[in-house]
């Protein structure tokens, strides 16, 4: 496994037929820990999203987070990766007011969330925004298909893209979102037909998420994968563990012996003079 950095130019010229490499593994992380553990595993990405307002804050959507929660969420995975790409979510209405907005917020996640790249949801209503924050110097991926930020409009969590008509829009907005400097692209809840049809005829990276197969990498909010969620996972949720179930099953253990003094013994007490251990 590589140990260099990871960066945007690498990530696209992963997709070129000269660099062609393996798919890219993406995966969200909102503290130190996590990223430590995700970055030794060899993840490619690491996302702080907005999706921290849902599993992290306990909210039904990710509306509620600001770019102040991103950048602090920010700065504490950045502490423990050394090798994969960190890129922040940009939050509800933190880029779709105006471009200069967009610029503004999205040099405030880089300045002090200490992230590489931002994540915008949308595609041609915000190609504008993104060509001005990739001409600032700041690498933008896309995201498009289920847009989180747009639950209340689209009714829920819906998948989307499955008549002609919509499925000719979201292909219109991923390549509205190439056009305007982006270095990859999320494509969420899209049948996989659609979504192969789009990573095909795009030059950009596609991660897919609740999208098939066919895309050029794939992403998983962490706690869903890790099985941290008590509640029934989207059907697109692969858990490669039950870590929720093993923790609740530690802690009663742990509680079970120190309500019987099992805990602690001897072994786990300090000895002696307590400054001198």
């Amino acid at each position: 496994m590589s140990t260099a950095k990871i960066n945007s130019l690498a990530l696209r010229q992963r997709k070129q037929k000269h660099q062609s490499g393996p798919p890219i593994v993406m995966i969200t992380a909102y503290d130190a820990m996590f990223a430590r553990l995700f970055d030794e595993a060899g993840v490619d990405i690491l996302l702080v999203g907005d999706s921290l307002g849902m599993v992290i804050q306990g909210h039904p959507h990710t509306l509620t987070v600001t770019v102040d929660e991103v950048c602090y969420h920010g700065r504490a995975v950045a502490r423990g990766t050394s090798q994969a790409h960190l890129v922040g979510d940009m939050p509800f209405l933190s880029f779709q007011v105006s471009p200069e907005d967009a610029v503004r917020n999205a040099g405030k996640m880089i300045k002090e969330g200490s992230f590489e790249a931002v994540k915008l949801e949308g595609g041609q209503t915000i190609a504008d925004h993104i060509h001005r924050i990739v001409a600032a110097g700041i690498p933008v991926m896309g995201h498009v298909g289920l847009t989180p930020q747009h639950v209340h409009a689209m009714g829920g969590f819906r998948v989307q893209g499955k008549t002609p008509v919509d499925a000719e829009r979201v292909l219109n907005d991923a390549k509205a979102v190439q056009d305007a400097g982006a270095y990859s692209l999320v494509l969420e809840g899209i049948p996989a037909e659609l979504a192969a049809q789009i990573t095909a005829s795009l030059e950009i990276p596609t991660l897919g998420i609740g999208a098939g197969n066919a895309c050029d990498g794939q992403v998983l909010v962490g706690y869903d994968m890790l099985g941290l969620q008590p509640h029934p996972s989207a059907r697109f949720v692969k858990r490669y563990a039950e870590l929720g179930h093993e923790i609740i099953t530690a802690v009663r253990t742990y509680a079970h012996e120190v309500r019987t003094r099992e805990f602690p013994t001897e072994e786990h007490s300090y000895q002696g003079n307590p400054s001198n251990p």
